[in-house]
């Protein structure tokens, strides 16, 4: 029988613990960057995420990588970048969905959110806005 496995958690611990050395790949002072999130609905919907410890900062380079992808992306579609925040328990997982929002950009543009909101809530508000536009 095959195993279920429950989408959005971990699959494989071991895999999740290496980390990727990008060091090869590098263009003068451009390497890659990575997104903690990313899911689409209905080839219209984007949703980007990025999770931070605490008050930390994106570094430019992935800041201008994010909001560039999301910017174009949101050209022609519905996109969003969320950038949440979490407290540092080194041997706890981090549960995403539930990380306060620190910022989002949507429409080319940054915004904080007017009170205190967890991940899956300002995706949920931003996801339902646009299905009934």
């Amino acid at each position: 029988m095959a195993e279920i496995i429950e989408r959005g958690k971990i699959r494989n611990r071991e895999y999740a613990k290496q980390l990727r050395d990008f060091s090869k790949l590098r263009w003068g002072n451009i390497t890659p960057t990575d997104i903690d999130g990313y899911f689409e609905m209905d080839n219209q919907i984007f949703v980007f995420i990025e999770i931070k410890y605490g008050s930390r900062e994106m570094l430019r380079g992935q800041a201008l990588a994010l909001e560039r992808l999301v910017d174009v992306v949101g050209e022609t579609k519905d996109a969003i970048l969320i950038i949440g925040m979490h407290g540092y328990e080194p041997a706890a997982d981090i549960d995403a969905g539930s990380c306060i929002v620190k910022k989002y950009r949507t429409r080319n543009k940054w915004r904080i959110p007017f009170k205190e909101i967890t991940v899956r809530e300002i995706a949920d508000i931003f996801i339902k806005k646009m299905k009934e536009k």
